[in-house]
């Protein structure tokens, strides 16, 4: 019975975890839960060394806050810095490789159900645009797939994680029972990221995958070029035109020049504060007033409340010396991981290499949309971070 009890927190937190792809609102009723029942365990937190960078960044953000004179408007920013107490959460609350296995096959059910609700939902859309005749790219690129969620990247990152953590579990972890069952839900993932039609996360799963199969068999990153010729050859659903807008935008429908004024902003952004940046939350209402020289009047459709780089953002939103202190966040786990792959975890690497792509491919699409800021998609990257130093603290028990 006692041992159960102990369990408890694990439990509550891997739960909460699972739930960013599910609910925000559950997700954050379970970390509550979760934390509660440690402090009521008097449970000793640990603080893996992220906690120095992250520290840095907070800082950071509250003498931007009160430099600013915005302190109301900055509040969103400031509740969002809890989110981060899951880099401390999962480590202190899951205590056994076993519970990270659990978690990862939570998060692969609950993503494998999210993609085929997205898959419905695209069926539905490319009958709705044959329906009304109208031209199914045009259609859908402003309207894709969510899953449970209310927006397609959101819907993309957790796709993207998941895939690269199960690919992890299946390539590098033993004698899985459920490698089967995995592999199904991996499948089912891969065509609805692939629906998703969402190309900085394309590009950033080909990134964290490739990395997967150069330790796990090189001469699989042979498959990879050839099955994305196919794709843009066969074009099914118009998905190899989307591929090929990375280089040949269909006029303002893509994204391409949108993302070049908002990097250009925050560039300017920069230029006028680079120390402690324009305030929380004031880069949707200053942006007018940064627009480069030679911008059209007329500005390409697309959302200019955010700048779609968490770089560049986050330099601009707080200064450059905080968007260097959450980019060493993240530099700092790959740095820890890629020290305990040294030697041969044996059984444990599996989660460091996991850890290893998602972080990777997180950073890579947040060159094109700043992911961070989602606070589900930065839950799963977060708890995924504390797995991973979870088993760098087996680890280093075992040399113990």
């Amino acid at each position: 019975m006692n041992s159960r009890a102990e369990d408890i927190p694990a439990w509550l937190a891997g739960a909460a975890a699972v739930c960013a792809v599910v609910s925000i609102a559950a997700m954050e009723i379970l970390m509550g839960a979760a934390i509660v029942a440690l402090i009521a365990r008097r449970t000793r937190w640990q603080f893996p060394p992220v906690w120095q960078p992250l520290a840095a960044f907070v800082i950071l953000t509250l003498v931007a806050l009160l430099a600013d004179g915005h302190a109301r408007e900055g509040w969103p920013l400031i509740k969002k810095l809890s989110l981060y107490s899951m880099l401390f959460l999962i480590p202190t609350a899951i205590k056994r490789m076993e519970q990270v296995r659990w978690m990862v096959m939570g998060w692969a059910l609950a993503a494998a159900l999210s993609a085929l609700l997205g898959l419905n939902q695209f069926y539905n859309k490319y009958e709705d645009a044959m329906e009304d005749h109208r031209d199914f790219y045009r259609a859908y690129v402003a309207d894709r797939i969510t899953g449970f969620m209310g927006h397609w990247m959101t819907f993309s990152g957790h796709m993207m994680m998941a895939l690269l953590l199960i690919a992890a579990l299946v390539f590098f972890g033993k004698g899985s029972r459920w490698r089967w069952w995995l592999v199904a839900a991996g499948a089912v993932i891969a065509i609805a990221l692939v629906a998703a039609e969402t190309r900085s996360v394309w590009l950033a799963t080909a990134v964290g995958g490739a990395y997967l199969l150069w330790f796990w068999k090189k001469w699989t990153l042979i498959a990879a070029p050839v099955a994305i010729a196919l794709v843009v050859m066969a074009n099914p659903f118009e998905i190899g035109d989307r591929v090929i807008s990375a280089i040949q935008p269909h006029g303002t429908l893509d994204s391409n020049e949108h993302r070049a004024i908002t990097r250009a902003i925050g560039y300017q952004m920069m230029k006028a504060h680079p120390w402690l940046g324009i305030g929380p939350e004031r880069v949707g209402k200053e942006y007018l007033n940064y627009l480069p020289p030679g911008t059209p009047k007329q500005l390409p459709d697309g959302y200019y409340q955010h700048l779609h780089n968490n770089f560049i953002h986050y330099s601009a939103e707080l200064g450059i010396p905080a968007g260097l202190a959450l980019m060493a966040i993240f530099a700092r786990a790959l740095w820890d991981f890629a020290r305990a792959l040294i030697g041969g975890p044996g059984e444990r690497r599996w989660i460091f290499h996991g850890a290893i792509a998602v972080t990777i491919a997180m950073m890579i699409a947040g060159l094109y949309e700043k992911n961070l800021g989602d606070s589900e998609v930065l839950a799963m990257l977060l708890a995924t971070i504390g797995c991973g130093y979870v088993g760098i603290r087996e680890v280093q028990t075992c040399k113990d």
